[in-house]
């Protein structure tokens, strides 16, 4: 793995701010509503929350890569070429939940109800703690909400799963994670307000960014498939 890797990985976060925005917005401007004294440190606990789960989940897949590729040596396959397939099928996937998700935003269909980390035991307390502004709970909220299904997230995951290993794979996706903070913190601290006012404005173009991304990660996906 390269720097230009992990600059590559930030970037997709970074350039998907109207997306994260569109998606994690409301959870973000529910965490600056908490009665905390200071709205940037909720906001870093809510933040530093959500990347641990990211970061714990792409070293988790790649610490699954050797093992694929272990299994397709000892099946007499490629072990490349199984790896490559199954990131580009995992790209596709994110592809087909990005498109769903902007497709929905922009109120042509409605997906079905599915699993939420609400439904998990001491959900409640969490939420709770959370908005008396406890950073622990914050912390914890954070983590709860980076286990929400994010086609963007998703396309993160699918590079750590090529990156060699659980260290470059959990670093991949931290750049990721750090790319997509600057434009919530932003929101969750001092554009709060205004985000409110021109929230139907600020869905709309992210649902339309979605859209885009989606399309471009399927065609990537199924340019690479093909080839």
């Amino acid at each position: 793995m390269h720097l230009a890797d992990v600059a590559a990985t930030f970037l997709l976060g970074l350039l998907g701010t109207a997306h994260c925005v569109g998606m994690c917005g409301p959870l973000v401007l529910t965490v600056s509503s908490a009665k905390s004294p200071s709205k940037l440190l909720s906001q870093a606990a809510y933040h530093a929350g959500r990347s641990a789960t990211y970061v714990a989940l792409g070293a988790a897949l790649g610490a699954l890569a050797p093992s694929i590729s272990g299994l397709a040596g000892a099946a007499g396959a490629d072990p490349s070429r199984v790896l490559g397939t199954a990131q580009i099928w995992l790209s596709l996937v994110s592809a087909t939940l990005l498109l769903a998700l902007g497709l929905e935003r922009l109120g042509l269909f409605r997906l079905p109800a599915t699993g939420s980390p609400s439904r998990l035991p001491g959900f409640a307390r969490v939420r709770d703690g959370m908005l008396a502004g406890r950073p622990g709970a914050i912390f914890l909220f954070g983590a709860l909400m980076g286990t929400l299904p994010c086609g963007l997230s998703w396309a993160a995951f699918a590079r750590a799963l090529g990156a060699g290993g659980a260290g470059p794979a959990a670093l991949l996706v931290l750049a990721f994670a750090l790319g997509t903070v600057p434009g919530l913190l932003l929101l969750g601290t001092g554009a709060a307000g205004l985000a409110r006012r021109g929230q139907k404005v600020l869905e709309l173009a992210a649902a339309v960014l979605i859209v885009g991304m989606a399309l471009r990660l399927g065609v990537d996906a199924v340019a690479s498939l093909g080839g």
